[in-house]
């Protein structure tokens, strides 16, 4: 069974929703969500309400922790490889194929096997 988790809305619980009152009759209160799962904010979040709630709240602090930008970013051809990959859409189970980085300023396309594509930690990338 997995485990339960809170919304990390700093105001869900004053949304006044049926699923948030609980306790017994006569001693109801508005509570967080409590899911398995959620699908805002990377699993955070029960809505977009409670997750730009978090951010307005939070947002500047948490830019401030982690690094605020203080010049612009450039896409150059040093930094411009993703990964892309063919599906066969005639082959049934899902085929991919022809694993490749493509450079998205040159157009250049390198191959890359399988194992080279399901890897997230590999890249062609080599600045900012």
């Amino acid at each position: 069974m997995s485990e339960l988790k809170y919304c990390q809305g700093p105001e869900c619980h004053m949304h006044k929703t049926q699923d948030r009152i609980k306790g017994p009759k006569g001693n109801k209160t508005y509570q967080t969500r409590r899911r398995s799962s959620f699908y805002y904010g990377g699993g955070n979040f029960c809505s977009l309400w409670c997750q730009n709630n978090w951010f307005e709240r939070f947002g500047n602090r948490a830019i401030d922790h982690f690094g605020r930008l203080t010049e612009a970013k450039h896409l150059t051809e040093h930094n411009a490889w993703y990964k892309d990959c063919d599906y066969d859409w005639r082959g049934g189970d899902n085929q991919y194929s022809n694993w490749r980085f493509i450079n998205s300023i040159t157009k250049e396309q390198r191959p890359l096997t399988e194992a080279q594509y399901d890897d997230s930690n590999y890249t062609l990338n080599t600045g900012e």
